[in-house]
């Protein structure tokens, strides 16, 4: 499974490492993802999907869980 944000679309970005000697080696900055269930108040089902905390900030502060 990617590592994907269902929301944001957040995903893994590509950057330097860079040492004291300014070298630049290839490295990834990964999302910062959680499992979350989500309940639909209309139907009553429980989704499980995967989102960043940062959007899971936001979901705490505009629907209370």
């Amino acid at each position: 499974m990617s590592r994907v944000c269902e929301i944001t679309w957040k995903r893994t970005a590509v950057g330097n490492n860079r040492s004291h000697s300014l070298r630049a080696t290839k490295r990834k900055f990964y999302p910062n993802l959680f499992y979350k269930n989500i309940k639909d108040p209309e139907t009553g089902l429980v989704y499980k999907i995967r989102v960043s905390a940062k959007w899971l900030r936001t979901l705490r502060k505009h629907w209370v869980l």
